[in-house]
């Protein structure tokens, strides 16, 4: 499997058996958003740096709400969430959604705005590589995406949902804020590129170049 990061929230997952395109971001973000083929696209919700379908090319299936998915031989869970803590009442609905590729059980947490409930930690359980957002104002901040992060218990964690060069949302913090926070030396790489046997024994912060 590969993962790479676009930018924002979003990313690329290949697979042996399918492409899987996450939350892709209107250029209005001030970023340039690629043309990508895709057999999945799954957006976590509707706002406009998060649900740019016209991005994406090919026939692919669409993910946007929470269910149950096979597709090629690939699992994917939709999970309801708030995108604030005040049960949605600022900000709306939220999915989080995991994703069982090539053996390798991934989550996208979207813009989560709260902590983890006990039944969405339980529809979780076993996630492998975390997706969090960290950048606080639309989403949680860096202190409670430790706390999430502590929570899920994954091997391996993808920060995401941080201040740009470029982009107009810049009014979240910085990923510094967040490694600051969970004080933990990441690696940097252009893409993660990972099998199952390859997982780590304890947890490791990966940063992907956008």
């Amino acid at each position: 499997m590969e993962i790479s990061h676009i930018g924002h929230s979003c990313f690329k997952v290949v697979g042996k058996n399918l492409t899987v395109v996450i939350d892709p971001y209107n250029p209005k973000l001030g970023l340039k958003m690629p043309k990508l083929d895709a057999d999945v696209l799954i957006l976590t919700h509707d706002h406009f740096d998060h649900n740019y379908k016209e991005a994406i090319k090919g026939d692919y299936l669409l993910l946007d709400s929470p269910g149950e998915y096979e597709v090629r031989e690939s699992f994917f869970q939709g999970i309801t969430s708030f995108h604030d803590d005040k049960e949605g009442k600022e900000w709306g609905t939220n999915t989080i959604f995991t994703m069982e590729i090539d053996g390798v059980r991934l989550c996208h947490l979207g813009d989560l705005g709260t902590e983890l409930s006990s039944e969405q930690l339980e529809a979780m359980d076993g996630v492998d590589i975390l997706m969090v957002p960290v950048g606080g104002t639309y989403t949680i901040d860096a202190k409670t995406a430790v706390k999430v992060i502590n929570d899920v218990s994954p091997k391996i964690v993808i920060p995401m949902h941080y201040k740009t060069a470029g982009s107009t949302k810049d009014d979240i913090a910085s990923l510094d804020k967040f490694l600051g926070e969970i004080g933990e030396e990441p690696d940097t790489l252009e893409k993660l590129k990972i099998m199952k046997k390859d997982l780590p024994e304890e947890m490791k912060v990966v940063v992907l170049k956008s």
